[in-house]
């Protein structure tokens, strides 16, 4: 089974293009929710900025990766390294808390296990997603397997020349009138 089938992402590496948009998206975020998985992946760019390898682009990363606010959700993990902490409440109480909290930036969420949680818990309020083009016959569903009905607003859509294809979708809230 390739690592693809078993919940991996490896094959999702973005070419330039594709990086620079996510560089800017990352921007907009004032901390990041991730779940075990994806923060060990994402371990290593604690230290990438001491990597002689990388380029520009990788190096800005970094630098934006690095001292960004991070809370990782884990049953497993009993301490965290960079500007992360570990979760001490469950993922609808840590939202609400930093929804309440003053600061600047989106909260995003990371993770399959961790997007489907807030997905079936009515917790996203906006879904952001690459399309590769790419069948990987498996893994780990984003969305949930038996959750309610989402409707959603378009917001945006880009077209790389990789051809991977970036949907942003606003929650679409009852809207209602007296």
């Amino acid at each position: 089974m390739s690592s693809a089938a078993s919940g991996g992402f490896d094959w999702t590496a973005p070419d330039e293009e594709v990086f620079r948009f996510v560089i800017d998206e990352i921007r907009e975020v004032g901390v990041h929710l991730l779940g075990r998985r994806l923060y060990e992946t994402m371990l290593y760019w604690e230290t990438a900025d001491q990597d002689p390898s990388l380029d520009d682009s990788m190096l800005e990363w970094a630098a934006i990766w690095k001292p960004l606010p991070k809370v990782v959700f884990s049953t497993t993990l009993s301490a965290v390294r960079g500007n992360a902490r570990l979760a001490s409440g469950g993922l609808a109480e840590e939202i609400e808390r930093l929804r309440a909290e003053p600061g600047e930036g989106d909260i995003a969420i990371g993770g399959a296990t961790l997007a489907a949680e807030a997905a079936a818990s009515g917790l996203i309020d906006e879904y952001r997603a690459r399309v590769y083009p790419v069948l990987v016959g498996g893994g780990i569903p984003f969305f949930p397997q038996h959750g309610r009905r989402v409707d959603l607003e378009l917001v945006e859509t880009r077209t790389f020349r990789s051809r991977v294809v970036h949907l942003r979708y606003r929650v679409a809230r009852q809207r209602w009138f007296c």
